[in-house]
């Protein structure tokens, strides 16, 4: 007696096509195509084109238990509720990317130690620098754990990290977290730029730990002349710095060195 195939084949969900109980199979997304796009959106400013391309893009990931996939768009999606200022969905994001990382394994890799920055500067935008603290020193465990780690990425965290103990009232912690993003950014082609706004904060810290009679000086000529680096390229960045810088140069009376940096910033700005 034969045997006809639909006694023995699982009947197939008419929707996966795939036989009921049987593992459905992982649909990723592609990620790099999702990046681009963000960017684009993000060089007209249209902050809820961003919004809407992430969100359309964070289901078809869900949808298709691509999780790493879910994981870089979480991530792409507190920086953009970070940049407008959206605190309830930063957070709310922050902690679906906690917990991705937590429930993939990643907590010792590269990807989790640059997620794990991304959702400590979160907190830090809104406040909350002792949470912040928390997820940097996550970050700060991955990034010395591997040797391969830029030193742009360790200068960085090592910047962010002092600006929130400076919050905290913790100036000890600050210093030496500031001489190490020195440190680092020394190892990067004309890192000197980020070194000079390292020396301002190191400015401000000294304000915020001794108030205003402190001598902070030697940080803003030090901060000027790293600015002013022969050979450094007067590119797009190098405006963007200036613009950045000149504002603590006014603050703190250095009427000259800040007119210098916008002038140049603009100048930059006109040609492009």
């Amino acid at each position: 007696m034969s045997i006809e195939k639909e006694e023995y084949v699982e009947p197939a969900c008419l929707l996966c096509e795939k036989p009921f109980g049987a593992e459905p199979e992982i649909r990723t997304v592609p990620q790099r195509r999702i990046l681009e796009k963000v960017d684009e959106y993000m060089s007209r400013r249209d902050y809820a084109g961003v919004e809407r391309h992430l969100l359309y893009w964070l289901e078809e990931a869900r949808l298709g238990r691509d999780t790493r996939g879910e994981l870089m768009i979480r991530g792409e999606l507190v920086g953009h509720y970070r940049k407008v200022r959206d605190r309830e969905h930063a957070y709310e994001q922050a902690a679906e990317v906690l917990r991705l990382i937590d429930a993939l394994g990643f907590g010792d890799t590269m990807s989790a130690g640059t997620e794990y920055v991304n959702v400590a500067t979160v907190y830090q935008a809104f406040g909350d620098d002792a949470r912040a603290m928390e997820v940097f020193q996550k970050a700060q465990a991955v990034y010395e754990a591997i040797p391969s780690t830029r030193p742009e990425l360790l200068g960085g965290l090592y910047n962010n990290m002092a600006l929130a103990c400076v919050s905290l009232g913790r100036f000890d912690e600050a210093r030496a977290l500031y001489e190490q993003a020195l440190g680092a950014m020394a190892r990067v082609p004309n890192g000197c730029l980020e070194q000079a706004i390292t020396y301002l904060n190191m400015a401000d810290a000294a304000v915020a730990e001794h108030g205003g009679e402190t001598d902070v000086e030697p940080y803003l000529d030090k901060a000027y002349d790293l600015l002013m680096t022969e050979g450094v390229p007067h590119d797009g960045y190098f405006a963007f710095v200036c613009e950045k810088c000149a504002p603590s140069f006014d603050y703190y009376g250095y009427f000259m060195a800040a007119e210098k940096l916008k002038t140049l910033s603009k100048e930059i700005y006109e040609r492009a």
